[in-house]
């Protein structure tokens, strides 16, 4: 049986030389074939290329756009150490308040921990952007948590500290630690030759000398519990300085302030005088700490 072949003829510019190429049919179809693939293929890579080409700025776009994210949250990082340095800081500082005003400093042993110090490895080269990025993101919420309960730890003991300072302010301004009129001291606290008698007697506070109608002010806020007369301190007023603090003002030439009422320290209260039993003008001035009376000049600071 004869071979089925084909044959391809070449005509070349001289017809003389006529070419012919004969090829069995199976061999022609493996040819076809091999060059429909070529084709297939050439043209799916042609493809391929332009839609890479045509992708390429956008990729670019967002290959920028995850460089910048990383820069902002590189930054936002680097703020949260800061911010956490600053809450270390704001605990030393505290606890240092605390042991200067005899408060229990609260234990310093908790630590704050940085994104960039806490975990180097967040910046390992090795790491794709997407990587660096989700461990930074996991780094600051666990900081952002970590600052959020120091921060209502630190609201607790502020408020602790705010309450007790409150309360020593009161105390402090309650304490009558200033002269309640400028002069010289004519008679001091304690056992005294009395200038009536010219015997030793107690005397219960201090005397200070000034010109007539000096301005006598609060050594401390008080309210007035008391103005009247007596034989031996003559005009006299009386301030309640809570906290179990009383002072007492004799010899008064006038009373300027009215029983009940609140005065503020530095505030006038009376002019000094000579009523009652005095030699001359001067104050007579007590300090009693619940009831029973103490030496001024140990609360006076200046």
């Amino acid at each position: 049986m004869a071979k089925k072949h084909i044959t391809i003829v070449f005509l070349p510019g001289d017809a003389r030389k006529v070419k012919q190429l004969k090829i069995s049919k199976n061999l022609f179809r493996l040819l076809s074939l091999l060059s429909l693939i070529i084709i297939l293929s050439l043209s799916w890579m042609i493809y391929d290329y332009q839609t890479i080409k045509k992708q390429t700025p956008l990729l670019n776009k967002l290959k920028e756009e995850n460089n910048h994210q990383k820069v902002q949250l590189t930054a936002i990082a680097q703020k949260i150490d800061q911010i956490s340095a600053k809450m270390i800081e704001l605990k030393k500082f505290d606890n240092k308040l605390r042991v200067m005003v005899n408060l229990e400093p609260h234990d310093d042993s908790s630590q704050f921990l940085g994104i960039g110090g806490s975990d180097p490895t967040v910046w390992n080269p090795g790491f794709t952007m997407e990587d660096t990025q989700k461990k930074l993101v996991r780094l600051m919420h666990h900081s952002m948590d970590n600052l959020d309960q120091e921060l209502s730890v630190q609201i607790l003991e502020k408020t602790e500290l705010h309450k007790f300072l409150n309360k020593q302010k009161s105390l402090l301004a309650s304490t009558p630690s200033v002269w309640p009129v400028r002069g010289w001291v004519s008679s001091g606290f304690g056992y005294r030759i009395s200038p009536f008698t010219n015997e030793r007697e107690f005397h219960s506070g201090i005397d200070i000398s000034a010109r007539m109608k000096t301005p006598i002010t609060a050594p401390a806020d008080g309210i007035i519990s008391m103005v009247g007369k007596t034989y031996g301190f003559g005009t006299i007023l009386h301030i309640n300085h809570g906290q179990g603090i009383k002072t007492i003002y004799g010899h008064l030439d006038k009373v300027l302030v009215k029983k009940g009422q609140y005065v503020k320290r530095g505030e006038n209260i009376a002019l000094l005088g000579s009523s009652g039993r005095s030699t001359g003008p001067h104050l007579h001035y007590e300090v009693h700490l619940k009831g029973v009376p103490l030496n001024p000049r140990r609360y006076i600071l200046n």
